[in-house]
């Protein structure tokens, strides 16, 4: 799907947030655009997460404004319209016994409720959620039996399931092998070219991301650069985030 800078569908303004003392964000003005592949640098403690978590309502509003489709937070209930994959090796245990299918099928309740009946438009869904994520074939495995970019494999089925207009992702590639993320970023680029999904990918490895993302938002508690890989990476804003020099390898995926 082309950018469409017209259409802002997540907009952010003069957003700041501390814990305690710890001032975490200071004054962020950010907009995402229907389309955006939005790669989300910076720092360890420079806020991507506490970003992230504030536009999913997963922490309290303290200063600012995000509008979501136009809408208030506050106000805003859709909120299957927003996918969501957390860090696995934080989030996950592996020995859950549930089947590949189960998992997947969670990602239904959003608009179901957790106690709605499933019916043949949700195995539809299901069904289709496991295709684009080429898993298919694994839906009666036990997902501690896969292995860790499988297992990630599904929890993007599992957020595609709701049928998400953006989808978020934190950090999806810790604890997984090279080849795995190689595999798992291409499927990224797939879910923005063909199903038309917005996506949001936090993550520390600015190289990948550059080479990945159509767009590039560096945050080191204030928006230190927002705009396109290419310009990032001409100009001299490594400095700003890390406050030192740093050489920037870029790797071709």
């Amino acid at each position: 799907m082309p950018i469409d800078h017209s259409k802002n569908i997540i907009e952010i303004k003069n957003l700041s947030f501390q814990y305690e003392d710890d001032l975490v964000l200071d004054k962020i003005n950010l907009n995402i655009h229907q389309g955006d592949y939005l790669g989300v640098v910076g720092p360890n403690g420079g806020g991507k997460t506490t970003l992230l978590k504030l536009i999913l309502n997963l922490l309290p509003l303290q200063t600012g404004e995000i509008k979501i489709f136009g809408q208030n937070i506050g106000q805003f209930n859709d909120w299957y319209k927003l996918g969501y994959v957390q860090q696995k090796a934080v989030n996950f245990d592996s020995k859950f016994p549930a089947t590949v299918e189960e998992i997947v099928y969670m990602g239904r309740f959003g608009q179901k409720g957790l106690f709605g009946r499933i019916n043949d438009e949700d195995r539809k869904i299901v069904h289709e959620s496991l295709n684009h994520v080429g898993m298919w074939e694994f839906k009666d495995r036990l997902i501690g039996n896969l292995s860790a970019g499988q297992q990630q494999r599904i929890f993007i089925a599992r957020a595609l399931a709701s049928k998400p207009e953006i989808l978020f992702l934190d950090e999806p590639t810790v604890g997984i092998d090279i080849e795995a993320q190689e595999q798992f970023y291409r499927l990224l680029h797939e879910l923005n070219s063909k199903l038309n999904l917005t996506l949001v990918l936090v993550s520390h490895d600015i190289d990948v991301v550059a080479s990945e993302a159509s767009e590039f938002a560096c945050i080191n508690k204030g928006l230190v650069y927002h705009g396109s890989p290419q310009t990032f990476i001409k100009d001299d804003y490594l400095k700003q985030l890390y406050g030192k020099d740093v050489k920037f390898i870029l790797h071709h995926h």
